[in-house]
């Protein structure tokens, strides 16, 4: 028999981490870095015999203006889906805190793929969940991504690296002999970090979050090892080193080149290493004046790496502006994946994209970006919705999202 149990946090977090259905968004340190932004939360748990077969971390987000919320189980349930009598109490000890919580709906989006799952839509239909649809994975009409690219990182460093795209490949090595370092960083690099996000969303033309926001992030997730901040560093010196080197090369390249008795294909290769000889010494000229200048290095890139068991995700990445030829991003996620794998993980999650957009979709790029990194696309089951105020869960899915249309209309105005 199912029952409900009461258990710690420690518990709580222990079974979302060891479930192949757990996810960061399920933890209960991922509910304190909500309430920043006005979500409060609750726990459920059910079992057998004592055991924990099923839990969910309830966010709550008040309806403004109203007595209502809404009761989100963001990623979760985390149970087996296939478990009728474990899905059935978890779901009346929901709706029994809904209830309470004066929720109009409960709203729950599974980690769980669609291939061989189909049955689980159905089943959460069964019970009375509204399907949202096989979305877009970046649409708007879902509150988390349905689609995200996932990277195995269960294997050799060898084997990882295959599995990058061509290019990709090359990059990575060039980036790791460029005369940059990977550094796990503290609580004080926050604000370097939090500059690096504005000049990238200046870049890239997107808003940006204050600093408060990432230290509760930090402050929640790092002491339980469930977020690390990464910074990659320009080194004067070693990049110094890594330029004479390559200039070194390329003179041995020119000398070979010369010998070439074919003179079209002889002048082309001598105009390429030409070519490359001049940007190098540019290089190497920058390089020379960065290393009186900042002889402990210039910060280019950094980015937010989260843990939950056997998953690792990347949240947030940010880049200078300067020195971007010396591939610091690529440096940063060869070290975090490396890192990830070190510390249990099995995969590493890239975050939502629309899969296979056409090239003049706006996230055309975020596709081209995680595409390369051997990543496989992690398409779920979507969003659900178990409706319990049907006036006010109508209004929320007609006028509200006419509202918010609305005000991103207005906002693309005023920025132009």
């Amino acid at each position: 028999m199912v029952e409900k149990l009461n258990i710690t946090d420690k518990t709580h977090d222990e079974f979302v981490m060891s479930h192949p259905n757990g996810d960061l968004l399920q933890l209960s340190s991922w509910a304190g870095t909500k309430t920043l932004t006005g979500w409060y939360s609750r726990r459920i748990a059910v079992g057998r015999d004592g055991q924990v077969e099923g839990v969910g971390l309830l966010l709550f987000k008040k309806v403004p203006k109203t007595p209502f919320t809404m009761c989100y189980v963001s990623r979760g349930f985390v149970c087996d889906y296939r478990d009728r009598e474990v899905l059935e109490v978890l779901l009346a000890e929901a709706k029994r805190i809904a209830k309470d919580e004066k929720s109009y709906t409960i709203k729950i989006d599974p980690d769980i793929q669609v291939e061989g799952n189909e049955d689980i839509i159905e089943s959460l239909e069964t019970l009375g969940f509204k399907h949202h649809g096989l979305t877009d994975g970046m649409s708007k009409k879902v509150i988390q991504p349905r689609t995200t690219m996932v990277t195995d990182i269960e294997v050799d460093d060898k084997t990882l690296l295959q599995s990058f795209e061509r290019n990709n490949r090359t990059k990575v090595r060039n980036a790791l002999k460029a005369g940059t370092t990977v550094v796990k960083a503290k609580r004080e690099d926050l604000p370097d970090f939090v500059k690096l996000m504005k000049e990238t969303g200046d870049r890239d033309g997107f808003l940006t979050r204050d600093i408060t926001y990432f230290e509760s992030l930090y402050d929640h997730l790092n002491p339980a090892g469930h977020m690390e901040l990464f910074l990659v560093k320009l080194l004067p010196q070693e990049a110094i080193l890594s330029t004479e080197a390559a200039i070194e090369k390329v003179h041995k390249e020119t000398s070979k080149a010369n010998k070439i008795k074919d003179d079209q294909k002889r002048n082309n290769q001598l105009e390429n290493l030409n070519n490359r000889l001049e940007k190098l010494n540019s290089q190497l000229s920058d390089m020379k004046e960065i290393r009186s200048t900042h002889p402990d290095g210039v910060l280019l890139s950094g980015a937010l790496l989260a843990l939950a068991g056997r998953k690792a995700y990347y949240l947030y990445g940010a880049s200078s502006n300067e020195y971007r030829e010396y591939l610091p991003n690529h440096h940063m996620q060869w070290h975090m994946m490396q890192y990830a794998r070190e510390h249990g993980a099995k995969s590493y999650d890239f975050g939502g994209v629309s899969v296979s957009p056409d090239k003049d979709d706006e996230h055309f790029g975020l596709w081209q970006f995680k595409k390369v990194w051997g990543t496989e696309v992690s398409d779920k089951i979507g969003e659900f919705d178990y409706v319990i105020n049907k006036p006010l869960y109508t209004l929320s899915e007609s006028m509200v999202p006419l509202f918010q249309k609305a005000k991103m209309q207005i906002g693309k105005i005023l920025r132009r």
